[in-house]
């Protein structure tokens, strides 16, 4: 990541290299302290779904800690109650985040969640069930406003030169956070902690680091007190290299935000159908296959924590060798429109996922086979990372002014996604043993896999549109960037922007 570059640092924690910025400097402690929220935040959000195993099954984890009597149907509105709130605060976590500063948003929205989990075992106890609904699904609420926030951070701080590269690694914190909570909350719930610790650990962890975060973070470049001004410079306007989509980004009162046009415009459209694409596969994956491997295969990976953490850590490798891929082909001179960079990784995002799927729907009983479906569950998770370098930061290329109010609109229709994937494979599987039925689920995946990025390389673009902001508020560049070029539509002078 960055750490490498520490050395190179001078005894101001900079190192100054002309008009390319510090090697490492602000911008990049905003990234990894978004990291690490994202981590806490991800892992308040699976800590039920590893320690509802503990509070239903004492011989499962320390026998001395309360057992509860929940059927397979409580359990589902258990654990998916966190979604009925979390898809309602997408957009107006967006909305908020560029009026009152993602800092904010961000803080507010892991403060809350971390204190609401620290209540989670008193509730589960002396409340039942129902009253863990509501505490979840109120989490849901508060934990909606972290991804587009996320977003509207990162278009602040994240320079063009380095905005592929910084939006892979902080999102990757979101499976960090996954596979440390599904790797340990095994054995937290078997010690003299017990499962209450499942949600104390990461709840206690949560309010220390919004703090930290409210004491480091700015929500802008301009507003952090420490920042240099080479950086600043940098970031704001990154010198002659500025690519047009940052010739819109103003620190002046936001015009109104331009709903209709953001809803008529066709790359943000395409936009909205790739992530649902890619959300429709992703959670088929990880909802449906462990009860295929189950009921097919013959094994039982949805209790084994460490392997249901596998294809998150797989994923998290591949992230780094994505985008150390994309600084590769910029670091040897390749000059490579900026729109064939994004769907270049966006096909690897989401047609390698599809091939993947197609195997698996051949796989049949028996241990190497096994061993053959796990790989390409692994294989078929983790390649999805390199949409991180596609359709995850297109949201910024359109518009940097609005990217968290893009980003809220489509992380809510694709969380639908989310929840009606589960729902249309339960139609196709009526009969969980049958390879058959199975192997049409696989297939009607991977083809919306293969429409999704279809669609996002024909009609996907990466300049910055109209609506970003009113002409008259646009400020020249104070690098000596001049206005928008027109005919420079697709164009980047780096791979990894």
């Amino acid at each position: 990541m960055v750490l490498g570059c520490l050395p190179c640092c001078n005894h101001n924690g900079y190192q100054q290299i002309g008009n390319t910025g510090p090697r490492f400097g602000v911008r990049h402690l905003q990234c990894i302290l978004v990291f690490f929220g994202l981590a806490v935040a991800y892992s308040l959000r699976v800590n039920l779904s590893v320690a509802i195993v503990a509070m239903t099954d004492r011989n499962a984890s320390n026998p001395y800690f309360p057992e509860f009597d929940w059927n397979e149907s409580t359990k589902s509105y258990l654990l998916s109650s966190f979604f009925w709130g979390y898809v309602v605060t997408q957009i107006p976590g967006g909305y908020l985040s560029a009026i009152y500063g993602a800092k904010y948003m961000l803080f507010y929205g892991v403060l809350i969640c971390s204190c609401l989990a620290l209540l989670t075992p008193f509730c589960a106890v002396n409340g039942g069930w129902k009253l863990v609904v509501v505490l979840r699904a109120v989490q849901g609420l508060c934990q909606g406003v972290i991804f587009p926030s996320t977003h509207t951070f990162l278009s602040k701080w994240a320079p063009a030169e380095e905005r592929g590269r910084l939006v892979g690694y902080t999102y990757s914190g979101s499976q960090f956070g996954t596979v440390v909570m599904l790797s340990v909350s095994g054995y937290i719930a078997s010690s003299s902690l017990g499962w209450p610790s499942t949600f104390y650990i990461p709840g206690c962890v949560g309010i220390v680091w919004s703090f930290v975060w409210l004491y480091l973070c700015s929500s802008t470049p301009a507003q952090h007190p420490t920042i240099t001004p080479n950086e600043r410079r940098f970031i704001e306007s990154s010198g002659q290299t500025r690519r047009p989509s940052d010739a819109g980004r103003e620190e002046q009162p936001r015009p109104p935000t331009p709903w209709c046009c953001i809803f008529t415009s066709i790359p943000f459209l395409v936009l909205v159908l790739a992530h649902c694409a890619s959300n429709w596969g992703f959670w088929t994956l990880l909802t449906e296959i462990p009860t295929f491997m189950k009921n097919v295969l013959g094994m039982d990976i949805k209790n084994n924590g460490p392997l249901s953490a596998l294809p998150y850590f797989a994923m998290i490798l591949l992230t780094c060798v994505f985008i150390w891929l994309s600084d590769t082909l910029k670091q040897r001179g390749t000059v490579i429109p900026l729109g064939f960079s994004r769907k270049f990784f966006n096909t690897l995002g989401m047609w390698l996922p599809m091939l993947a799927l197609i195997g698996l729907g051949y796989v049949t009983e028996g241990d190497a086979n096994v061993r053959l479906a796990i790989g390409l569950l692994t294989a078929a998770v983790a390649t999805n990372s390199a949409t991180y370098l596609g359709f995850h930061v297109n949201h910024i290329d359109l518009s940097p002014n609005y990217a968290g109010t893009l980003m809220g609109i489509t992380n809510c229709a694709a969380n639908f996604m989310s929840i009606l994937a589960p729902l249309i494979v339960g139609l196709i599987v009526w009969d969980e043993t049958n390879p058959t039925q199975w192997r049409i689920v696989f297939f009607f995946t991977a083809f919306v896999y293969f429409i999704g990025n279809l669609l996002f390389m024909l009609f996907g673009r990466t300049r910055v549109q109209p609506w970003n902001s009113r002409p008259t508020t646009r400020t020249p560049s104070p690098g000596g960037g001049g206005e928008r070029d027109e005919g420079t539509e697709d164009r980047g002078p780096l791979i990894g922007a």
